[in-house]
């Protein structure tokens, strides 16, 4: 049975919003995807609007959150941080999420790669979507994309011009991978030397891929890994993940990840908590179907 269902996942930065229709949360179609940045803005009213947009590109009505209603879907689930999004028909840890949606946009991956704002986390799962293992980064913001917009930042670089520069790079100039202030200050130091801003930002994408990389090799997170989360279209950071990679297959470390980039990975997020809704709307489904039987 076909099920109409919405994902909203609500990030440090940013609130992500997808649409779905799919089958027991197994095949689907993305209908619609949105996203609005935070900055200084009242979560709760963020995640409103995002959901509010998504649906007007869908072309569907939108429900109230706080109503008892949520039609037309069949289900509206939370991801991320769920008291912020009120009236939502259940919520989902994002680790699962994550896992779920990077199934969505590679049906063969083994591997999620979940590069936030604050944090960056890998998760292994199986076919299914059930996360086997996973390893976060520690509270340093060096493993961070919120590090990346501080860099960008304080180097006058638009952030959505960031990935474009580091790509242009043949290098890049090596920071410190050990912690945000020692880094930032080798960028000060770099900019002092006249080093220019695509060098800089290679360094930054190539220190935060090796870190990235540990995290893979913690979990054992062979095969395709799809890169997930606000970097997910850095083509600057997806293409220092190729780069080191490569690099470690020539030396004497056997990794056997191959990254794998999609647009969509922004709202994967979102995208699982839909998939999830439909898979326990189905389940609901059939446990009422199962009860009728039995009366």
């Amino acid at each position: 049975m076909s099920h109409l269902t919405a994902g909203i996942d609500v990030g440090s930065s940013s609130v992500k919003a997808a649409i779905l229709r799919s089958v027991a949360g197994d095949h689907g179609e993305l209908v619609a995807s949105a996203t609005q940045r935070i900055r200084r803005r009242n979560v709760r009213e963020v995640a409103r609007a995002t959901f509010e947009e998504v649906c007007e590109r869908a072309g569907l009505p939108c429900p109230a959150l706080d109503s008892l209603s949520t039609a037309p879907f069949d289900y509206v689930a939370s991801t991320g941080e769920a008291d912020l999004v009120e009236g939502a028909t259940g919520h989902f840890y994002g680790m699962t999420a994550h896992a779920r949606g990077a199934l969505f946009l590679d049906p063969e991956a083994a591997a999620a790669l979940d590069v936030g704002a604050l944090h960056a986390r890998a998760i292994r799962m199986d076919p299914r979507g059930k996360v086997m293992r996973h390893r976060m980064t520690s509270q340093c913001a060096s493993g961070s994309g919120q590090f990346i917009e501080n860099i960008a930042r304080y180097l006058g670089v638009p952030l959505e011009d960031v990935g474009t520069l580091s790509t242009q790079s043949p290098s890049g100039e090596e920071v410190s991978s050990i912690c945000a202030v020692l880094a930032e200050t080798d960028v000060i130091n770099m900019v002092s030397r006249g080093i220019g801003a695509p060098d800089i930002l290679k360094g930054i994408h190539l220190s935060l891929a090796g870190r990235l990389l540990r995290l893979l090799r913690a979990i054992g997170g062979d095969g395709k890994v799809v890169v997930t989360g606000g970097l997910a279209i850095d083509e600057g950071l997806v293409k220092a993940l190729r780069e080191t990679i490569a690099g470690e297959r020539r030396g004497s470390k056997a990794v056997t990840s191959t990254i794998v980039a999609d647009p969509r990975g922004v709202v994967a997020g979102a995208l699982g908590a839909a998939l999830l809704g439909a898979f326990r709307t189905e389940q609901l489904r059939r446990l009422g179907d199962a009860r009728i039987s039995a009366a």
